[in-house]
């Protein structure tokens, strides 16, 4: 059966202060990677828009979506579907969030989101129809947010130079009955193709990524580039465990 993969957390070198890859040469990168389709979600912080180029919200906001346009640009050339999203940091406690079904006009007629406390997002993504997902919720530095305030969570984070302690998000995830997400966490060309989603449904357009998201209809891509059931998750970590417990007792 033929699948289509989805990375669900990119960032670009335009509008991500920590991205290094261009959006125009992130989507190349996953294109020859075999992907389908990519979600940009450059940092939406306050640190960002306080310091980005502009001075006016509109603006601003251009600053903030280059990397998103070039991406897309790029995509409908060669053939990768690109959709807006967004990881944006809220303060009180400090956490990031993975928003999908964004759009450019939402984001115009709400400036500034990242002066609301979780509870007021998701407020906001149930009045107009987006997600909410906590990005890795047990990374150092960070802590799961009120489950009653999310949609989801990022249980599977591919960024190779962070210990995002995914095991402890599935566990979360699962406990609260809240859908579950992969997602590369793709800055710089070792992090394409570590994360994402393995659908049988072809995703064109942002209201179809929205309702693959919601059915969890799909399986969830690891670091290994395989697809991975969500059932599946904590299983792989067991085997993990037992492999290093059996290299000891070998030795």
């Amino acid at each position: 059966m033929t699948r289509f993969y989805y990375d669900t957390h990119v960032h670009t070198d335009e509008s991500s202060a920590c991205g290094r890859i261009p959006g125009r040469q992130a989507v190349r990168l996953y294109k020859a990677a075999g992907y389908d389709g990519i979600v940009i979600t450059d940092h939406y912080t306050r640190k960002y828009f306080r310091h980005c180029a502009g001075r006016t919200w509109e603006e601003k906001l251009d600053s903030f979506l280059a990397g998103y346009r070039e991406a897309r640009r790029e995509g409908e050339k060669i053939g990768l579907q690109v959709f807006l999203g967004a990881e944006i940091a809220l303060d009180n406690p400090y956490n990031d969030y993975l928003l999908f079904g964004i759009t450019e006009e939402f984001l115009r007629e709400y400036p500034k989101l990242f002066r609301l406390e979780i509870k007021d997002l998701y407020e906001l993504a149930e009045g107009h129809g987006f997600l909410v997902y906590q990005a890795h919720p047990f990374r150092p530095g960070f802590s799961p947010a009120d489950p009653a305030f999310l949609h989801g969570v990022e249980v599977f984070n591919g960024n190779p130079r962070h210990d995002s302690h995914n095991r402890p998000a599935y566990h979360f995830a699962k406990k609260h009955g809240l859908l579950m997400l992969s997602g590369s966490d793709f800055h710089q060309k070792a992090d394409v193709a570590r994360g994402g989603i393995a659908t049988t449904r072809r995703i064109k357009t942002p209201e179809e990524l929205l309702r693959v998201l919601r059915d969890e209809d799909f399986e969830l891509v690891t670091t290994a580039g395989r697809p991975l059931s969500t059932a599946r998750v904590f299983t792989d970590f067991l085997d993990l465990l037992r492999s290093r417990r059996t290299r000891r007792l070998k030795r």
